[in-house]
């Protein structure tokens, strides 16, 4: 099936078997290996990706789902060089630990701070809620999230 879909801002044709899982489509066919594979089950939204700008998990969508839709992984977050304010903030509070949930958070505190720009610590836990850390490193992702959110009205 030729799928066509919008990936971190380039016009992307494919094709490829419509069944097949968008996590394994984005890190073995776009080696865009910033989306983890952790639980395969939808619980730890550690494949988090932004699907028309709203946070989903690319364990749990077929390819045939993204045509016509606008994805993006964490790569396509930064600008080239420069980190955005959430991974800025992310790396400035010592939220990072392992790294490996860190892809999944960030993208689903882009869609948190969307819908929410000054959310309160509760709201955050709730918004991240679906995103586990297996450092347990929830303190410092807060906090990251709060910086985050207040730096969006110094840009």
């Amino acid at each position: 099936m030729r799928i066509t879909f919008r990936l971190n801002g380039v016009d992307t044709v494919i094709d490829t078997n419509p069944d097949r899982r968008v996590v394994d489509l984005l890190r073995e066919d776009f080696n865009l290996t910033g989306t983890k594979e952790s639980c395969g089950a939808g619980d730890c939204g550690a494949c988090t990706v932004l699907v028309d700008g709203e946070s989903r998990l690319s364990c749990l969508m077929l390819a045939a789902q993204l045509e016509g839709r606008q994805i993006t992984t964490i790569e396509g977050v930064a600008n080239g060089d420069v980190l955005n304010r959430v991974q800025r903030a992310f790396v400035e509070k010592g939220a990072v630990q392992c790294g490996f949930c860190i892809p999944g958070m960030a993208l689903a505190t882009l869609d948190l701070l969307n819908r929410n720009p000054a959310p309160s610590r509760t709201e955050i836990r709730e918004g991240l809620a679906g995103n586990l850390c297996r450092c347990t490193a929830y303190q410092k992702i807060v906090d990251a999230v709060e910086a985050a959110s207040a730096s969006a009205t110094d840009e």
